[in-house]
């Protein structure tokens, strides 16, 4: 928000210089250069604020936030997915933890469900995948949208921040389903990391490198997603459901456009479908950390935080707008009346004699 307050004040005190140089045209040599110089350091201060300095609006520093001081209530996680010896079966002490809150109807007829499906993300083993999916939590960009896209016996999937209904379910936004922030990762495997049961990965196009803030959650082990099964580098894995499981498992399961019946009855006809009934995320909240000793905590400052300024990662391909242009042609303006300022005689002060 903050970068763009900026850039519409630097727009308006650029078309107000605008206005103001006609004026400075019109006065004597002098007084035009002086006024021209004034006008154009104003400008070129604003610049440099708005280049140099890290951008509270699209900054995102990862280690620093509240909520890590938080270690999170374990003991009444009993609802956790089946387990098959995996390096993500186990908590990992200092990995954040968030918690999706959901409100579905499982079927026909039936009322209801509110839930919490909780979620570790493991920082270590996928460092950029889970500070992208921080930062978008932190921005809430999930709060209110609903699942798109589900499968029985498969995954889940959600995180477009353009499905929300419009007026009555489902109405939605054209772009859902094919929505994002328009920041792409690249990506980010790590042999620790599989389709295990519960586990919550990124969604992707067909180049690998595609994903953005689209997720999904396997209801069952999905090892044909792993990279080592597929020809086309396969998906990631950042995180592994904790509790909550039952309410994944219902999800997959619920009526969609594809397969009415919302059955356990395995459908050879049916492909991704769109719930019929609204599966509606809450919010999605950081809520703190898994307990425990953690073996090596970055130093505050070091390079596992990371600071964005307005030429940050991603943000300048995305955010070229007439915003920029007027930077540069205001830089541009600026030096052009300097140098013509060097170029210009020396002021000729007449005496009072000289005049007479």
């Amino acid at each position: 928000m903050l970068i763009l307050l900026l850039q519409v004040l630097f727009t308006l005190t650029f078309a107000f210089n605008l206005s103001y140089t006609s004026e400075c045209l019109e006065k004597n040599d002098l007084m035009m250069f002086e006024c021209l110089e004034s006008n154009m350091r104003a400008l070129a201060i604003l610049f440099s604020v708005l280049v140099l300095s890290p951008v509270a609006g699209i900054d995102y520093e990862t280690g620093n936030e509240e909520w890590r001081e938080i270690q999170v209530d374990m003991s009444a996680w009993d609802d956790g997915p089946d387990l098959e010896g995996s390096p993500m079966d186990e908590p990992r002490p200092g990995d954040a933890v968030l918690v999706i809150e959901v409100d579905y109807q499982p079927g026909h007829l039936q009322s209801s469900v509110q839930g919490e499906i909780i979620i570790e993300l493991f920082e270590e083993w996928a460092p950029n995948t889970t500070k992208n999916m921080i930062k978008n939590v932190e921005n809430e960009i999930y709060n209110g949208i609903f699942f798109h896209r589900v499968i029985d016996d498969f995954v889940t999937q959600a995180g477009d921040p353009t499905c929300k209904t419009v007026g009555v379910y489902p109405a939605t936004s054209l772009e859902c389903g094919s929505g994002g922030t328009g920041e792409t990762l690249d990506m980010e495997h790590n042999e620790n990391l599989s389709h295990v049961d519960g586990a919550i990965g990124m969604a992707r196009g067909q180049d690998p490198d595609s994903a953005d803030s689209q997720w999904y959650i396997a209801e069952t082990e999905a090892h044909g997603l792993d990279p080592e099964n597929r020809d086309d580098e396969g998906y990631v894995t950042f995180g592994i459901v904790r509790n909550g499981m039952s309410h994944v498992r219902a999800i997959a399961m619920v009526p969609t456009s594809d397969d009415l019946t919302g059955s356990d009855l395995d459908n050879p006809f049916s492909s991704a479908g769109r719930p019929v009934y609204e599966v509606h995320i809450s919010k999605v909240e950081m809520i703190g950390v898994i307990p425990g000793e953690i073996a090596d905590v970055p130093e505050e400052g070091s390079e596992d935080v990371e600071e964005q300024s307005f030429f940050g990662n991603n943000y300048w391909v995305g955010n070229i707008n007439i915003s920029v242009i007027l930077i540069l042609a205001g830089v541009a303006f600026y030096l052009i009346f300097i140098r013509a300022k060097e170029d210009r005689p020396e002021e000729i002060i007449l005496t009072a004699d000289e005049i007479s």
